[in-house]
């Protein structure tokens, strides 16, 4: 098979309708919309979620639950990621930002005990494990909270 002999499978590649384009397409006039009613008209059809009048699912149903508006959420890194680092670094949200183990830091950066550390390293964060604290000291390395 070339390049050139590539096609798409059949059935994968299809033409947008075209309404409101003359009678000959057989989708002029209406535009498949039929014929009145709230559909047929221009901006109509109903919000979602709406039942015809009928009390919506989501006003049948108890409100359930609570959403803590102080709520913190941590960027967690694995001890396994911090292997990357060389024997003494000083790991900081920086430099983790920098090497791209974190996107988006959020509230802070969470190391988590997920993994072995094998190089002794310092390392700074918002917030540790248990864990994650005693593999970085069992290394030879310190842990601080910023």
């Amino acid at each position: 098979m070339k390049l050139h002999e590539l096609s798409p499978a059949p059935g994968s590649r299809k033409e947008r309708k075209r309404v409101g384009r003359g009678i000959g397409s057989g989708n002029g006039k209406t535009a498949g919309r039929g014929h009145k009613g709230q559909n047929a008209r221009s901006g109509g059809g109903v919000r979602p979620g709406f039942e015809g009048g009928q009390n919506p699912i989501y006003r049948r149903l108890p409100k359930r639950g609570f959403t803590n508006i102080h709520r913190k959420e941590y960027a967690v890194v694995n001890l396994k990621d911090l292997g990357k680092f060389a024997e003494g670094t000083e790991v900081t949200p920086e430099k983790l930002i920098e090497l791209g183990i974190v996107k988006n830091p959020k509230d802070g950066i969470k190391i988590l005990g997920n993994g072995e550390l094998a190089v002794k390293l310092t390392v700074k964060a918002n917030k540790f494990s248990k864990s994650a604290v005693e593999k970085i000291e069992a290394a030879g390395g310190k842990t601080e909270v910023i």
